[in-house]
């Protein structure tokens, strides 16, 4: 392997030729029976009768089409993916060869799934390179469809074509695309799968067939920007909001509900989650999206003009008004107004919001007839609202007329299987602007960046992938060294609790480069922390140390570092430390006290 990290290997002769499942995997493998619990890493397992999970799909294809049941399956498998390719990782920290790329095929046949050959597998990283073709044996989906449905001829190991969509994107920085192109349904011999990055599908003859997985992965049509009834579109899409999560499919899945309807839609999030992108895709795919999208941000205008903006002003109506002028509202009329940070709107404009909600009408400043309005009200706020009518700072009536459809679009630490996604989206886009040829990211970037706490959301991500576009060169990859050149805090070092019980200190990402050291020289305090616990623990603390160093710190580093170990999994954190979530929840509520006293 190249000392860049990327790697290309050719049909044959690869470390990982023989795809048994390893006895480092194995050894992650606990069965609890006193306990009723599997665990897989930090991960609980379930053993399930394979015949139960084709009832459980005929019932969602009986229910809910074929179409939306082979949507939800594919994304289920994608999570599953996703979550394999963090064990993975630890196993292969900053590892995106073929053998970190082979663990996926080695859990698939330790979880039973099927056995799996590798036919061809081609990995280039920094390139943006992978080109993978397996073969499943004795494939448990496809038996579980044959015994509900008989042979037929289409594809149907939807679950487990997400999973290998979902382990490899996480490992490539970038969506990657797993086609079943022959399925032992279909009465072949063996089931057959081939995986591409989405874009690099366009150029193939299935290039149609993947675009409608990537549209599945995607939680339908809403994510890409269109309706049911459109064409396809390219498989990258101009869309600022896209993904592929839980998270985000339900938000998508509440977007669609309202979109046909007439309700007032709340967006509530931190800033730069998408809330107005989110609010563009509701008009766009309902009844009014022949109407005006007026958007309005209630924080950027000044208390003594917002209502003029939001509702006009007639000539006169104020000294230097020298000609009407109509407000949002009335511009928005027969589509939809959109109210950005309205929780900061004054008390007296709120007033005049709450009769235009209630009575769809509006009086200008100064004026003195009321103007006939026909809007959809959609209002958006990074603050708690409830909390805010508490306060005396925001009217409840209002409150409860906005808080119609509540929809809750969560941050991006939350949604961390989205950032492929936006990864690639946000490199191509700036490629094309600006014509550079960055060829994308390093393993060691890709970690940083799906460790980093993204305090601005995707609006971080976009600035820090725009940052590497300028600073990374044509022809080579972006890394740790240019993206993190600003006041971003990467992950601090933590101290990790073994499974023996014993402690080690362990990085977030290890920089393997003099510029990635440069770029995470800066250590803060909980590291230094750490470094004193560990030399306590192992007898090397320099006199006095013990004297500077209480229980209460010790007891801080360890639940921190559990959090961290554990990707703020609160019931796996509790179960390193040997407490109960409750008791873990106890002192992490202690701690979130002692910070903010």
């Amino acid at each position: 392997m190249a000392e860049s990290g990327a790697c290309r290997l050719q049909p044959h002769g690869c470390a990982c030729e023989s795809l048994s499942p390893t006895d480092e995997l194995v050894s992650r493998l606990h069965f609890d029976a006193a306990e009723g619990r599997i665990w897989l890493g930090e991960q609980r397992m379930l053993l399930l009768h394979n015949s139960t999970m084709g009832v459980l799909r005929q019932e969602l294809i009986e229910g809910l089409g074929l179409d939306r049941a082979r949507g939800l399956i594919t994304r289920i498998g994608y999570h599953c993916g996703a979550h394999d390719a963090e064990l993975a990782r630890r196993l292969r920290p900053q590892d995106a060869s073929a053998d970190a790329v082979c663990i996926g095929p080695q859990l698939h046949m330790l979880e039973g799934v099927a056995r799996v050959e590798k036919v061809r597998l081609e990995v280039d990283q920094e390139a943006g390179h992978f080109l993978g073709e397996f073969n499943w044996h004795g494939c448990a989906e496809a038996e579980a469809h044959v015994q509900a449905y008989g042979i037929g001829g289409d594809t149907v190991c939807w679950q487990q074509t997400g999973y290998a969509s979902g382990f490899v994107s996480r490992f490539m920085g970038r969506p990657v695309v797993f086609r079943e192109i022959q399925c032992r349904a279909q009465g072949a011999p063996h089931c057959v799968i081939v995986g591409r990055p989405a874009e690099a599908w366009q150029d193939t003859e299935d290039a149609q067939g993947a675009e409608a997985d990537l549209a599945r992965l995607r939680a339908d049509e809403l994510s890409l920007g269109v309706a049911a009834t459109s064409a396809p579109r390219p498989l990258l899409d101009d869309l600022r909001v896209v993904g592929v999560s839980a998270g985000f499919n339900a938000v998508c899945h509440m977007v669609r509900r309202a979109a046909h309807t007439q309700a007032t839609v709340l967006f509530l999030g931190e800033s730069g989650v998408g809330k107005e992108v989110l609010a563009q895709a509701l008009h766009r795919i309902g009844p009014r999206a022949g109407g005006p999208f007026v958007a309005i941000n209630c924080a950027a205008i000044p208390d003594e003009l917002i209502e003029s903006e939001l509702f006009g002003v007639d000539k006169g109506g104020y000294t230097g008004a020298m000609a009407t002028r109509p407000g949002r509202f009335e511009r928005a009329h027969g589509g939809t107004i959109f109210l950005d940070e309205i929780g900061i709107l004054g008390w007296t404009a709120q007033g005049k919001l709450l009769r235009a909600l209630q009575e769809r009408e509006i009086e200008r400043v100064g004026g003195t007839q009321t103007v006939r309005v026909d809007v959809r009200v959609v209002a958006a706020t990074n603050l708690d609202l409830k909390r805010e009518v508490e306060a005396g700072r925001f009217r409840a009536d209002l409150y409860y007329r906005l808080n119609v459809l509540p929809v809750r679009v969560p941050p991006l630490r939350e949604r961390r299987e989205d950032i492929p996604v936006f990864l690639n989206h946000f490199l191509h886009r700036f490629n094309q602007r600006d014509g550079r040829r960055v060829t994308g990211f390093t393993g060691r970037a890709i970690d940083a960046l799906l460790a980093y706490d993204w305090p601005g959301n995707i609006r971080e991500l976009e600035n820090l992938v725009e940052r590497g576009v300028v600073l990374a060169s044509d022809d080579g990859a972006i890394d740790i060294a240019h993206l993190f050149v600003g006041d971003e805090a990467l992950p601090a070092r933590w101290l990790a609790l073994q499974r023996d019980g014993s402690l080690r200190l362990q990085a977030a990402n290890d920089p393997a480069t003099p510029e990635a050291d440069a770029a995470t020289s800066a250590h803060d305090d909980s590291e230094h922390l750490a470094r004193q616990v560990q030399a306590l623990l192992t007898g090397q603390a320099t006199p006095g140390a013990a004297a500077q160093l209480s229980l209460e710190q010790l007891e801080a580093a360890l639940v921190r570092g559990a959090m961290a170990a554990t990707g703020g999994n609160q019931s796996a954190a509790a179960r390193l430390l040997g407490l109960s979530r409750a008791q873990l929840i106890y002192r992490l509520k202690g701690l979130e006290a002692a910070s903010d006293g």
